[in-house]
């Protein structure tokens, strides 16, 4: 019998650069229920200085700077790459681990090798160029929620929405 696991996911940042892709990425990081966001280089620390738009999530998911991505989680859990790679699984086709670190590479770069190396698989986003940051781990994010969620429910609706919204939507017959 397999020994069962609870979901585990954790993004890993190799060198961003950006304070506004990180705090793009810390809130999807909260929408998606991630449980950790791990950073590695230098660029981010130093700008980390300007206001970015997290919604407060970091109170709730650590942001955690680390010398090493792969080095990061229990080495249980699976490391997948996001990245275009050759020979890379489109996302689209992907069945997401139950547990899972993602790495993705920095804004204006590539993965290096020896981390795509310790990759148990590599996937990419079928797009015509190469998408922004957060809005790759968004769309990862939301592919992993969609394949794994089996149960969507109205309560979801009431506790994620702004206090301002009391839209209501009546399907026509």
């Amino acid at each position: 019998m397999k020994e069962q696991h609870s979901p585990y996911c954790a993004i890993g940042l190799f060198n961003p650069k950006s304070p506004t892709n990180v705090g793009g990425i810390m809130r999807a990081a909260g929408c998606y229920e991630a449980n950790e966001v791990f950073f590695s280089g230098k660029r981010y620390a130093i700008a980390a200085k300007h206001q970015t738009d997290t919604k407060n999530v970091s109170e709730k998911i650590p942001l955690t700077q680390v010398n090493d991505l792969t080095q990061a989680v229990s080495q249980d859990i699976p490391i997948v790459c996001v990245e275009l790679v050759e020979g890379a699984t489109p996302l689209p086709l992907f069945q997401h681990p139950d547990q899972a670190l993602y790495i993705f590479g920095p804004e204006d770069g590539s993965l290096p090798q020896e981390v795509v190396d310790k990759a148990c698989a590599v996937v990419y986003m079928p797009t015509t160029g190469c998408m922004n940051l957060a809005a790759t781990v968004n769309v990862l994010l939301y592919d992993r929620v969609a394949k794994h969620t089996q149960q969507f429910n109205k309560q979801q609706i009431l506790d994620s929405r702004d206090n301002n919204n009391r839209l209501k939507f009546k399907a026509k017959p």
